[in-house]
């Protein structure tokens, strides 16, 4: 059994402190959301009184926090409670440099740390079964597994600081774009009279597949489990893709990298999240190049 601290137990952290409460943790958690403490307590966490009780004792800390500045901030006010070398995991998805300044803070403190985003949304966030990108130490690295083991199915180490964040902003990257065209793709088969199951059963087992197409189809029927079945309810919220997109640009500009598709979908998906759909599952944007502007 690890001594665990949880800081973040919102959509996603809730049920990855429920998982590790499952495998025999101890887990003391903490976040500034009455119901979000209320909810994980009902899950067998402990909830602490301030982010610095909760870590006091831990011999492991975990952050699933929204934005960079965030993390910082928690960083910032937790570090010196925690005991030295304990081992800081954050799984929030941020940029890479507020990523490698966290890893800077918590090496200052005497801690070992990894960067570890997460993919697989809520679903598999209550099922166990998401995938882990880790940046840090392999030191970091092997301390950590076991413990993303019991709230992930695939768990791999992309290299040092900052790297699981390299990866999870380039696979959204392409993850966004591909559903933009997988949309498209769709929407251009209505207007010329192919039925959507026919248009799947060729492009999901030919050159046109992709986990856009085959896992997350974006209209009903072909995928049962895909949110285009239950009204486009997240899944992964478009709000959620923006911001991915939106790190993935702001790196790109960092390096002059060209990722002018990256960028286009970034474009495409602030306007679908300006026109009220940040809610929507991402898949959702079928309906904003149908020029259904008010669609869910």
């Amino acid at each position: 059994m690890t001594k665990v601290a949880f800081i973040g137990l919102g959509n996603m952290g809730a049920p990855m402190a429920a998982n590790l409460v499952k495998a025999g943790h101890a887990v003391r958690g903490f976040d500034l959301v009455e119901a979000a403490k209320t909810a994980a307590e009902g899950t067998g966490v402990t909830i602490a009184p301030s982010a610095r009780e909760a870590v006091r004792d831990a011999e492991v800390v975990v952050t699933m926090l929204p934005a960079g500045r965030h993390v910082l901030a928690a960083h910032a006010e937790f570090l010196d409670a925690a005991p030295k070398g304990a081992l800081v995991i954050d799984c929030s998805t941020i940029d890479v440099d507020s990523a490698k300044r966290a890893h800077a803070a918590g090496g200052g403190a005497g801690a070992l740390t990894l960067d570890a985003p997460v993919s697989g949304g809520v679903g598999g966030a209550t099922a166990g079964t998401l995938t882990f990108m880790c940046g840090g130490s392999d030191e970091a690295f092997a301390r950590a597994k076991p413990l993303l083991e019991a709230m992930g199915k695939r768990i791999v180490h992309c290299g040092g600081a900052g790297a699981g964040q390299a990866a999870k902003i380039c696979n959204n990257m392409i993850l966004g774009a591909t559903m933009i065209v997988t949309c498209e793709a769709f929407a251009l088969a209505e207007k010329l009279g192919l039925e959507a199951q026919a248009l799947f059963d060729v492009a999901s087992t030919a050159s046109g597949q992709s986990w856009s197409l085959n896992s997350y189809c974006p209209v009903p029927g072909p995928v049962p489990a895909s949110p285009a079945n239950r009204g486009y309810k997240p899944g992964f919220a478009a709000s959620l893709m923006l911001k991915d997109l939106k790190l993935a640009q702001e790196a790109a500009a960092s390096v002059g990298a060209a990722t002018p598709l990256g960028a286009e979908a970034a474009q495409l998906y602030a306007l679908f999240v300006a026109a009220g759909h940040g809610g929507d599952d991402f898949s959702g944007v079928i309906n904003f190049l149908r020029g259904a502007r008010g669609a869910a």
